[in-house]
């Protein structure tokens, strides 16, 4: 006979059964607008780039060759490594990674500071936060770009109080893509660090307190290991897509500050595109973030428990 609070095989079995057909709707949805795509990316990525636009039906390995290696204009000089688009990939990480640790900065106290409020106006505090989401991220970014502009809000601002002489040149500038990659993801580091603090004992905090520990050791030694979860999902959140962004990089920054979204986003674009090549880039990009993953993952499953 099966305990209090535990099912037996037949029970689970027959729970089975039951669950099945209800997953049926998602895996279609997942198959078809998640796993159909990535697999046409992956087989395009092998093929022959026609140059009126398109691809030729021809497997080939040219499109990987062409992100790693410089043969000539004709193809016909030695392999050099091409650093141009390494450069570019190298770039899109360095801007994810900083944009991820300013929102990690912002992001924390921030949900600490809501989740501490009282129940009644915590819901209050979250509304706020989620507000700027009800706007298209393209509309967005543009109304950021007419802020940072040169003749734009906040320069008239900075002026008119006396603090600057000139604008600043903000646009087309590194700064303005980490704004922009900032205020866009701020959100997805924000909430799951919320829930986390959310569930948080703060009778720990006070046991600590008791046996003269410091704030900065309570931080250290037994907040941050508590929300770490919720701090590694928002990491997670905000790296993956400031990873692959395009918009900020195309309407706030310029030639310098060209990402790896941006150059992927551009072998789509008219009869000039590279779809083969677009696919290889957006193939060893989803590569790089499956293997980060994957390392977290094993981290995570290793984790004494």
């Amino acid at each position: 006979m099966a305990g209090p609070g535990r099912t037996t095989p037949a029970g689970d079995a027959t729970y089975r059964e039951l669950v099945r057909p209800l997953l049926l709707p998602s895996w279609l949805v997942i198959g078809i607008l998640m796993v159909l795509p990535v697999a046409l990316m992956a087989v395009y990525s092998f093929l022959t780039r026609e140059f009126r636009g398109g691809v030729i039906w021809e497997f080939t390995l040219a499109a990987y060759d062409q992100f790693f290696f410089d043969r000539g204009l004709f193809g016909d000089e030695p392999p050099r490594i091409e650093w141009t688009y390494i450069t570019i990939f190298w770039r899109s990480i360095w801007q994810a990674g900083l944009a991820t640790l300013m929102c990690l900065v912002i992001g924390f106290p921030t949900a600490w500071f809501i989740a501490t409020r009282p129940a009644r106006t915590r819901g209050i505090w979250l509304f706020l936060i989620t507000i700027p989401y009800w706007v298209n991220l393209l509309i967005r970014t543009v109304s950021l770009r007419f802020l940072l502009r040169d003749t734009g809000p906040m320069n008239g601002a900075l002026q008119s109080l006396g603090l600057i002489d000139a604008p600043l040149p903000i646009i087309n500038t590194n700064l303005a893509v980490q704004i922009g990659l900032f205020y866009s993801y701020l959100p997805f580091m924000v909430l799951p660090i919320y829930a986390a603090v959310e569930r948080y004992n703060f009778a720990l905090s006070e046991a600590a307190a008791d046996l003269y520990a410091s704030r900065w050791a309570t931080l250290r030694e037994i907040v941050l290991p508590v929300v770490k979860p919720g701090i590694v999902a928002g990491c997670i959140l905000v790296f993956i897509p400031s990873l692959g962004a395009f918009l900020a990089p195309d309407l706030l920054g310029g030639a310098k500050t060209f990402m790896i979204g941006s150059l992927i986003d551009e072998q789509f674009r008219g009869s000039q595109g590279n779809w083969p090549f677009g696919a290889a880039a957006a193939m060893i990009l989803m590569t790089l973030v499956l293997f980060v993953l994957l390392i977290y993952a094993r981290a995570q499953g290793r984790a004494p428990r």
